[in-house]
Parts: structure tokens; C-alpha cells; sequence
């Protein structure tokens, strides 16, 4: 067990007032992917072009989302949680 593995609590991102955590469902294509928001709506993430050649985004992983305030259905990605983070989320509660 590595020194970073002991259990301690990291500091995670959470979310600002107009985000929402999210759950990758499907691979779009375009720089896009399906999500489901925790507020229960499913929407079209756009992924941005500062984020597109240095995180790799796949299905399943814990992504925040500004959903859009002109069209409720769209949102852009604003952060991805690594494996760990995601876990530790769930742990305490903040997302299923």
C-alpha cells in the first residue's frame, strides 16, 4: 500500500451553484457524450476543447456538468474525477 493509499480524505472539486455531478452513458462522437445528471435528467455533454486533447473521458466515468440555461438538454463538461475520486464520492454521499 502506497503513502497516497492510506485512506486519507483528499480534497475533492465539488460542484458550483450551476453544476451538477454527472454520469457518463454513451460515447457520442464529436466531442460529445450522454449523461445522466444526478438531478435525474439525462442531457448531450459537450466536451471542451481545452479538455479534449489532455483527459480522456470514458463511459462510466464521474464527470460535472454546466447544463446549459437556454436549452435544459445540453450541458458543457467542466471536470472529471479520476477512479479514487469518484469512489470517495460515493463513500460519502454525494453521488449513487
Amino acid at each position: 500500500m502506497s503513502d497516497d493509499d492510506s485512506g486519507g480524505r483528499e480534497n475533492l472539486r465539488m460542484p458550483d451553484d450551476d453544476e451538477v455531478f454527472a454520469e457518463v452513458t454513451n460515447m457520442l462522437g464529436a466531442n460529445r457524450v450522454a449523461v445522466r445528471c444526478a438531478d435525474g435528467t439525462e442531457r448531450t455533454a459537450r466536451i471542451p476543447g481545452r479538455m479534449q486533447k489532455r483527459i480522456w473521458i470514458r463511459e462510466g466515468d464521474i464527470v460535472l456538468v454546466e447544463p446549459w440555461d437556454w436549452q435544459d438538454e445540453k450541458a458543457d463538461v467542466t471536470w472529471r474525477y479520476e477512479k479514487a475520486e469518484a469512489d470517495q464520492l460515493r463513500e460519502e454521499g454525494h453521488i449513487q
